[in-house]
């Protein structure tokens, strides 16, 4: 059988790839820490749980319209009007099976052979492998540690050209935690605006900040930019709900329309009962946020120390997020058994075997001198991978 030649052009998600080698390896009966998805391993807040259970009991099990019921548009409305000043009506909003589809949908809305899009790296995974499945060109921009993992307007300006379709901003950044100012948001907006590009904001994990962070969303910084942005954010990470799959999006009613059209043969709609319990996350009490918000933090600085203390390992405090991105140049031309390591890969195939840990290669985000943890699992695995590691390390004399 041949394949259609676009599936050559991407890969797996490497996170899910490794969160399956770590799951592979349970199965034979082997203990791995796993720090590879981030998925928060808190529990969906009760209130959530029981809005989806009665929905179930009223019989909202069937089709919806494709872009979510009035209801959820309403809630989502109402949470970007409260979290981020910004006012939308019900055309301007969509929800989905997922951010993820969102950004699908939206890709397949307006990209085709000939665009570029810009991406600052390190980026989330799926960023690059979706446009590319558009036949469109990732243009993939080079960050440091030294600039905080950000991109800089002169290296904005420098990336754009005739082809410049959209440019992707996550803040926070999976994987960096890297959180923009509102004054370097203004910087970057400016610039987009002027050319004329569209933004595509993705949120997710605005709620997750630090050491006295404000996250401003980039589409609150005045008319023009919010017409020339396209929001997406979602209920999975804010409100541990990952398996519910609901995301949704706040932008121009022609592009909306466009993506609810595309979705209506894609996935028709998102789950019926999953969007009441989404009504009832975005709608109701947000004690359960602070909760996580107060335990990342806790979690977070106890996994820079712990990395810090590592030879060969060295990790900034991110501001957001709930992921580290630690150096591990440190360990590049050190030997382990018959193998030399030259690569983030080598060093997560490293850990893997014999500490028994699992991470991501930063090569999957864009930059191979790195390696992505995320703190959104329990405290005592932290504390068991963190020890495992440093055991291995000391024992390799890495």
């Amino acid at each position: 059988m041949k394949l259609a030649e676009r599936v050559n052009r991407i890969k797996p998600s490497p996170t899910f790839a490794a969160a399956a080698k770590a799951a592979a390896m349970r199965a034979k009966g082997i203990e791995v820490i796993s720090f590879a998805q981030g998925e928060p391993d808190f529990d969906t807040p009760v209130n959530i749980k029981e809005a989806a259970y009665q929905a179930i009991r009223d019989g909202i099990t069937k089709y919806t319209p494709a872009a979510g019921f009035d209801d959820l548009k309403d809630a989502i409305i109402q949470k970007f009007k409260k979290d981020n000043g910004l006012a939308y009506d019900r055309s301007q909003v969509m929800a989905s099976a997922g951010a993820k589809l969102i950004i699908y949908n939206l890709a397949q809305a307006l990209f085709q052979a000939g665009d570029e899009v810009i991406v600052p790296a390190p980026y989330w995974v799926s960023y690059t492998d979706i446009v590319l499945l558009m036949d469109a060109a990732p243009v993939v921009i080079p960050t440091s540690e030294d600039q905080s993992f950000k991109i800089s307007p002169a290296q904005l300006k420098s990336a754009i050209t005739p082809r410049t379709k959209a440019f992707i901003i996550n803040s926070p950044c999976n994987p960096t935690g890297a959180t923009y100012t509102a004054d370097e948001l203004k910087a970057l907006a400016e610039i987009l605006v002027k050319n004329k590009i569209l933004i595509i904001a993705d949120d997710i994990y605005e709620k997750f900040v630090y050491d006295g962070t404000v996250f401003t969303s980039i589409a609150s910084l005045g008319k023009e930019v919010k017409d020339q942005t396209m929001v997406i954010n979602g209920v999975s990470k804010t409100y541990s709900m990952t398996g519910w799959r609901i995301g949704y999006a706040a932008g121009s009613a022609e592009l909306i329309a466009a993506m609810s059209k595309i979705q209506t043969q894609n996935v028709s709609n998102p789950v019926a009962f999953c969007q009441k319990a989404a009504v009832e996350a975005l709608a109701g009490p947000q004690d359960s946020v602070q909760k996580m918000i107060v335990e990342f933090d806790r979690r977070r600085r106890f996994i820079v120390d712990r990395l810090n203390s590592m030879d060969g390992i060295t990790c900034s405090l991110p501001k957001g997020a709930f992921y580290v991105f630690p150096n591990v140049t440190g360990l590049f031309g050190k030997k382990w058994g018959d193998k030399k390591i030259a690569t983030s890969d080598d060093v997560t195939d490293f850990i893997l075997e014999e500490a028994k840990v699992a991470v991501v290669a930063g090569s999957a985000f864009g930059n191979d001198n790195y390696i992505r943890f995320s703190y959104a699992t329990s405290m005592a695995n932290i504390e068991k991978g963190m020890d495992r590691m440093q055991e291995t390390l000391k024992k390799y004399s890495l």
